[in-house]
């Protein structure tokens, strides 16, 4: 396998004095390849890496996790870790053998296992002379656009302070409106908000397997489509929730970000340096071209949309192809209760979802001004500076 196609810098003249420091875990081929990795990862770890059985670290593994992310840091790299595993610990410390279904039982794991997870890290990291930064997040914090942009400036201020900052859901407190749904999406949105190049998500899958083909590890998708959906599976561990499913979810939404994205086994030694040397088993996702400008990618990935607008057929060129606003003469009927400024869907008249937004007018507004030209609007909206449904500004294309 080719070395992934990043941007490629000096190697840093810190290599040597991070060994000196106690990096023993980390082969000698990580000094090449470390002239070579991304200057921003996200590293995502599934309960699945961190533990050899429910509520039990794997305290060898996270020992070299933490001395690969050493290097990389020395090396020049800013790295971001995403975490699963509090509740696991917490069943552990609990004496559960099964993960609860009840929210309040899972919160309550959670609670329990948090400390003893960032414990766990900074312990790790602390050999190498690093501290760790302990971030909890719910969707809202990155759905509602001035958390948003709170969690952002607290991400750069923590990597301009050297910390390595350790992100989870906070699930004490999450219930399923304000739930992420699993770390995968988490961490594709944590890649997505701070700009990062990479992406590498470890799990005990060894990477997108074709099980109806030939049986491998498929280890370059260009693009994902419908037969890359096809190939992912769900995860039966008592301790984890997504599986390979959504793990491709996150890759769609890290990819058309502008983020690699990297699926590999987290068993796998040495796994960060052989991947940016390109000698590491696993799947990369290749970046889109362009990524999306930063407001139009929060509009895109970090909503949960509260309605849908139906267009006509007409309509979806213009929005699509010419890049204009959503008027008012191109819309056929809204679904779900919403607000004017909430964000909502956008959808073809055959139901298919091509665009996302936000609507200038509320759902019990959308029956009076359907299908109404531009005068037809001003005379219902006398007070109106803009009549567009949905500004061109706040619209993105999915």
């Amino acid at each position: 396998m080719r070395p992934f196609p990043f941007r490629t810098r000096p190697a840093a003249r810190g290599f040597n004095r991070a060994l000196n420091n106690g990096i023993r875990a980390v082969s000698p081929a990580t000094k090449s390849s470390l002239a070579t990795a991304p200057k921003r990862i996200v590293v995502k770890l599934g309960t699945g890496v961190l533990t050899s059985g429910i509520g039990q670290l794997d305290t060898a593994r996270i020992a070299a996790i933490c001395a690969e992310i050493a290097a990389l840091r020395s090396a020049g790299s800013e790295v971001i870790v995403v975490s699963s595993g509090a509740v696991g610990l917490g069943m552990g410390a609990l004496k559960l053998e099964r993960r609860p279904k009840e929210i309040a039982k899972k919160q309550a794991c959670a609670a329990v296992g948090q400390s003893r997870l960032m414990q766990t890290w900074q312990a790790g990291f602390a050999k190498h002379g690093l501290t760790v930064a302990q971030v909890l997040l719910t969707h809202d914090d990155l759905r509602v656009r001035s958390r948003f942009l709170g969690v952002q400036e607290t991400l750069r201020q923590l990597i301009g302070y050297n910390t390595i900052p350790i992100i989870n859901e906070n699930d004490t407190v999450s219930a399923a409106e304000i739930k992420f749904g699993d770390n995968d999406t988490l961490s594709a949105m944590v890649a997505s908000l701070t700009q990062a190049n990479c992406l590498v998500i470890l799990s005990t899958a060894p990477g997108l397997i074709d099980m109806k083909g030939t049986g491998k590890i498929v280890p370059v998708v260009e693009k994902i489509t419908p037969e890359i959906e096809a190939m992912a599976g769900g995860t039966t561990s008592e301790t984890a929730v997504g599986g390979m499913v959504s793990k491709i979810t996150a890759a769609k939404l890290a990819t058309k970000a502008g983020c690699g994205v990297f699926i590999a086994s987290g068993s796998e030694p040495d796994i960060l340096a052989r991947l940016f040397a390109g000698r590491a088993p696993g799947t990369f996702f290749v970046p889109s071209g362009l990524p999306l400008e930063a407001k139009k990618q929060w509009l895109a990935y970090f909503q949960r949309p509260a309605g849908t607008v139906f267009v006509n057929a007409a309509a979806i060129p213009v929005l699509r192809d010419q890049g204009r606003s959503l008027l008012a003469v191109g819309v056929t009927g809204a679904k779900g209760a919403f607000a004017a400024g909430e964000i909502v869907n956008i959808a073809s008249p055959d139901k298919v979802t091509f665009a996302r937004g936000k609507c200038a007018y509320g759902s019990d507004e959308i029956a009076a001004l359907a299908g109404k030209h531009g005068d037809e609007l001003a005379s219902l909206y006398p007070s109106r500076k803009r009549l567009e449904v949905v500004h061109r500004n706040d619209l993105v294309l999915l």
